[in-house]
């Protein structure tokens, strides 16, 4: 089972689609909780996942401490993190199911591939560039590991500017796997 952790700010929108993605984690039982990180949000933020029976962290903190303080306060061994407005295609539970029952995946990390049904042109070319050129994935992706490698690597730095990225970085290619499910982003362009 796995703890779903999502930073939050003024997310609304883009929170209430990767919610509804996460529903069918959550009837097989995949899914056991959902944190939101939310640094202060103004909108609806709260009540969205108040109503879908997420855990609502609120702290004026930056974000890689909102996250860092979730992954502490969840309970399963296996973290999931998603942007809001990230959007996992339908089979992602028995493919999620398979990589966390494996041991040999408790150092490993897993992402999943970018799907681009409502990516802008020229937004998804420079995410492809980017990618390409420095080889690590993008947050966009989803971020799937064991308690176990995200406490080995310290989690999320607290004083990165981009603490997703700086985690993705140290996990590295050598230790990172390509999921074939696609994550359709949905979130603020």
């Amino acid at each position: 089972m796995l703890s779903v952790i999502i930073p939050t700010h003024n997310s609304e929108e883009p929170l209430v689609r990767t919610l509804a993605a996460l529903v069918p984690g959550a009837t097989t039982g995949i899914v056991r909780e959902v944190l939101v990180a939310d640094g202060g949000s103004r909108d609806e933020t709260e009540k969205v996942a108040d109503v879908a029976g997420c855990e609502f962290l609120s702290m004026d903190s930056p974000r890689g401490r909102r996250l860092k303080a979730a992954a502490a306060k969840a309970r399963s061994p296996w973290f999931l993190f998603l942007l809001p407005g990230t959007v996992l295609d339908a089979p992602w539970t028995g493919e999620v199911g398979r990589f966390i029952q494996q041991p040999a995946h408790l150092n490993e990390a897993a992402v999943f591939r970018r799907g681009d049904r409502w990516q802008p042109a020229l937004r998804e070319l420079r995410l492809l560039l980017s990618s390409a050129l420095s080889g690590i994935p993008r947050a966009e992706q989803g971020l799937l590991l064991s308690r176990q490698l995200y406490d080995a690597l310290g989690g999320h730095s607290e004083k990165a500017s981009n603490p997703d990225y700086d985690l993705l970085r140290r996990i590295g290619r050598e230790r990172s796997i390509r999921l074939k499910t696609n994550a359709f982003y949905q979130g603020p362009f």
